[in-house]
């Protein structure tokens, strides 16, 4: 099933067809999804719970009567995120007519003004947290909108944290118009209420994006040493990045 999305957001496999499978009928309770694919309810949860990790899948409880609630499996907005999206392809063609006919500048009034949605939806209570809080909370709305955004804490001798950005939710806007990573950095450092500097960019190959913040985007050195520290990350192999991030947590 997943090799008719050719690797589905990175994922084959087994992982994959379940993500596939609640696309097409969610919400599916656990039983359902063994059953559907062979798998014994221990196998089963450590898939979903590595989707759950993700971001990507998040389930429910369903009681009805006397018993055991029963759980429902869904996917959240990141995990739908993953899928093509038709929609993608009218705003691509609205907007190359707009850039046309009024420039770059009025494209990016457009891509900007969902970002100012959340920020104004947001302001009330990101005013109310201190930043540490803040910059976990943006990461939380940032992933309800498809980003699936994490916090790295600064490393020991580093200037600042990293906010990383797994997946970009407007990746097919931004193939086509770089407007909509400017507009991007500009929305999260508005929603962070520090500076941002960009230390890694899915376009110039990286497997995410990432934002150095407050501290970490200050000065012209601590940019550098960011970017190292990314790319350092990008080539880590899997089993090195997971124990790296345990000691930051």
């Amino acid at each position: 099933m997943s090799d008719e999305l050719g690797g589905l957001g990175g994922f084959r496999g087994v992982r994959a067809d379940l993500l596939v499978a609640l696309r097409k009928a969610q919400p599916l309770t656990a039983q359902a999804l063994g059953e559907r694919f062979g798998l014994t309810a221990n196998a089963l949860r450590r898939h979903l719970k590595a989707l759950e990790e993700d971001g990507l899948v998040r389930y429910a409880r369903d009681v009805r009567g006397v018993g055991a609630p029963t759980f429902l499996y869904s996917l959240t907005p990141a995990g739908e995120a993953l899928f093509p999206q038709r929609s993608t392809a009218v705003l691509a063609r609205a907007l190359a007519v707009l850039r046309r006919e009024r420039g770059s500048d009025a494209v990016a009034g457009v891509l900007g003004a969902e970002w100012d949605r959340l920020a104004e939806e947001a302001a009330p209570l990101l005013a109310t947290l201190p930043p540490g809080e803040r910059l976990a909370l943006v990461a939380e709305l940032l992933t309800a909108e498809g980003y699936m955004a994490e916090v790295e804490p600064a490393p020991p001798g580093e200037p600042g944290p990293l906010l990383r950005i797994h997946n970009c939710a407007m990746r097919g806007i931004a193939e086509s118009f770089p407007e909509a990573c400017e507009v991007e950095a500009a929305g999260v450092a508005r929603l962070v209420g520090a500076p941002v500097v960009r230390v890694a960019h899915r376009r110039d190959g990286c497997g995410r994006c990432a934002y150095g913040v407050g501290g970490a985007a200050a000065g012209a050195a601590a940019p550098e040493r960011a970017q190292e520290r990314e790319r350092d990350r990008e080539h880590q192999p899997a089993g090195a990045a997971a124990a790296a991030h345990q000691e930051l947590a």
